[in-house]
């Protein structure tokens, strides 16, 4: 059996023993869906009256890919300028290709299309050996990956609800199946909103524009104390910037400091007296509390801060009225893996390698070329080069869809 016959049994059993929709799709008569097959073509403006419906439409096709409209229409199986827009929910997508991290040098893997030169890591905008532009690009869902999406994500989630009062009934988290998030937010104070005013809402987000002057951290309230600085009574981005900042003198090194041109003098007064800086921080006038920082010093310090406090989001998806996103429940076909809602609150215990997991009976036995040392549940597999492995289904099913392994019959 070949490595994609193999991958549409496994999907085909899945959506007929075990995909649940369960409600969690609101509205659905009016939204689009789209479908990636396995053979390449994709299907769009398809709508389904029902959940079962689209159930069925699942398991008699079997896409490597579901999607569904965050927007609603009149008519969503029209051409695009004739659906009728009737609205959309705000959509969130937090994904860790958006996020630095140095585990990519790990597990990441570019392969020059026009020479074959590879390389590992950040994919360059040009092949050091030939020049060319076209790269096949090999990604991997690593926990540290996760973890930094997580994270991104839970400042998202709270700038949601803290800033712009949005309620956990009409905030939606998921996990992609792949190596992010998802929000969305379904309520009648968004639905509406073109595409400039969610604009706005990203940049809000993403903190772009933000002058730390308009916030009360100019040199004029610095010294008179105009504003209150309470870390936990301040809201809305001048309380984030303030927690960021504690957050900072807590942790930050040397080199840290240096990376923000503060001179050694500085940065060597900021070191020395952390404990003052962090004693004095609900005071009015904490920001005079060490002698030789002055407030050019604290200024470039607070915009790295609201920098480190903004959230990292596609900001594209949330601007497209029309976007087309993930389905809930259904397999994703880069690894095999759920896309799944949890509850707000769970986050920081969610466990995507526990969670999203599809498959959990059954072996197979896959030739993996290259993987790093990853987990399924709580076993560990990896790393492996070269080798002929017996595996969970679920571990096969990875290897297979991320082009790291092929089946073995």
């Amino acid at each position: 059996m070949k490595s994609i016959d193999f991958i549409k049994r496994v999907f085909s059993d899945y959506y007929k023993e075990n995909y649940s929709i369960n409600g969690s799709i609101s509205m659905i008569s009016k939204r689009e869906f789209g479908f990636a097959l396995f053979d390449g073509w994709m299907l769009r403006h398809k709508s389904f009256r029902c959940e079962s419906d689209l159930r069925r439409f699942l398991q008699e096709t079997v896409p490597s890919h579901a999607y569904c409209s965050c927007a609603y229409y009149e008519d969503p199986e029209a051409e695009m300028e004739e659906k009728g827009w009737l609205g959309a929910d705000l959509v969130f997508d937090i994904d860790a290709d958006h996020i630095p991290t140095s585990c990519g040098k790990v597990h990441d893997v570019w392969v020059c299309v026009d020479c074959g030169f590879s390389g590992r890591g950040v994919t360059p905008e040009k092949c050091p050996a030939c020049g060319g532009e076209r790269f096949k690009v090999k990604t991997w869902p690593c926990e540290v990956c996760l973890d930094s999406a997580k994270t991104e994500t839970v400042k998202l989630l709270d700038m949601l609800m803290q800033d712009f009062g949005f309620s956990k009934s009409e905030v939606h988290v998921f996990f992609s199946g792949h190596r992010g998030y998802h929000v969305q937010v379904e309520s009648e104070a968004v639905r509406t909103l073109d595409a400039f005013a969610r604009k706005e809402i990203v940049d809000y987000v993403c903190g772009l524009g933000i002058d730390v002057t308009f916030h009360g951290f100019d040199k004029r309230s610095w010294e008179a104390g105009y504003y209150e600085s309470s870390l936990h009574s301040n809201t809305g981005w001048r309380g984030r910037i303030l927690r960021g900042l504690h957050n900072f003198i807590v942790r930050v090194d040397e080199d840290e400091l240096y990376s923000l041109g503060l001179r050694k003098n500085v940065v060597r007064k900021i070191l020395e007296n952390k404990k003052v800086i962090l004693q004095n921080l609900n005071s009015p006038r904490f920001l005079r509390s060490v002698k030789g920082v002055g407030s050019e010093s604290w200024r470039k310090i607070l915009e790295y801060c609201a920098k480190l406090q903004s959230a990292k989001i596609d900001t594209v998806v949330t601007t497209d009225i029309h976007r087309l996103i993930r389905l809930v429940n259904t397999l994703h076909g880069k690894t095999g893996f759920k896309k799944v809602e949890f509850p707000v609150s769970t986050i920081e215990s969610f466990d995507p390698f526990k969670e999203a997991v599809a498959f959990k009976k059954g072996t197979a036995t896959v030739f993996v070329s290259d993987a790093p040392k990853f987990r399924i549940g709580d076993e560990e597999f990896g790393p492996y080069k070269n080798s002929k492995v017996e595996l969970p289904t679920a571990a096969a099913v990875l290897l297979i869809c991320k082009g790291r392994g092929e089946l073995v019959e």
